[in-house]
């Protein structure tokens, strides 16, 4: 068994344990695999192992690994810092986007988005611990940027993605995800029902406060070789 599917076969483990403990329907957590700065040979063995959906933060590394992996019936997610210059290539090329902070980015998305292709699948990205040194909205920013944006058309608000300050206590883990969580669900906007929570260090903490993406890379594929 290769590494890659050594490492797909353990995390889903994880997930299912996590979902059990949860007292979640077992398989309603969607594996989404982070594969930016991997080779399209990792994300190859990845799919012959059962994987579909992989995220990239890289725009002109996913572009090229998308053209070389064509024939693969793959779901693409770009997760990463999103500039104007890029929403033309990213709501071309893409089904769903996790890193949308402000409305003129989904506007762009929006305006770009080809009229063959179905909506284009967003999340807002929420700092949710307030943190200088990351993206996103903060919390009492989130619902008028929602609002605004859930007018668009050509496009899909799902729901939210949040990358809390790491904490390596399990009850404090939660402790963002269940602060957002309810925020949403305060929001009344019933479409915004994915949540895109946890990655390796704390996906416990994610799927027990209501995550339905888990975004992994280094469990599945190694570690990363920055370009």
């Amino acid at each position: 068994m290769n590494k890659v599917k050594q490492g797909l076969k353990k995390t889903r483990s994880q997930i299912h344990h996590a979902e059990s403990s949860a007292k979640r329907e077992r398989d309603s957590i969607r594996l989404l695999a982070v594969s930016k700065t991997k080779p399209a040979n990792d994300i190859i063995l990845a799919y012959q192992a059962g994987q579909r959906h992989f995220g990239e933060s890289y725009l002109q590394e996913a572009l090229q690994k998308q053209r070389e992996l064509a024939a693969f019936d793959i779901t693409w997610h770009f997760i990463g810092p999103i500039q104007s210059n890029k929403t033309k290539a990213i709501a071309r090329h893409f089904t769903w986007v996790h890193s949308v902070d402000r409305f003129k980015i989904a506007k762009r998305l929006s305006e770009q988005r080809p009229a063959y292709l179905p909506a284009l699948n967003i999340l807002i990205q929420v700092n949710i611990s307030a943190e200088t040194t990351k993206s996103g909205v903060l919390l009492n920013e989130l619902a008028p940027i929602a609002k605004e944006i859930n007018t668009l058309p050509n496009i899909r608000l799902r729901g939210v993605m949040a990358i809390p300050e790491p904490n390596s206590s399990y009850k404090d883990q939660r402790k963002p995800y269940k602060t957002l969580y309810q925020a949403i669900k305060q929001l009344n906007m019933p479409e915004m029902n994915e949540f895109s929570f946890g990655m390796s260090g704390d996906l416990k903490a994610a799927i027990a406060e209501g995550s339905t993406i888990v975004r992994v890379g280094t469990a599945l594929f190694g570690a990363r070789h920055y370009p």
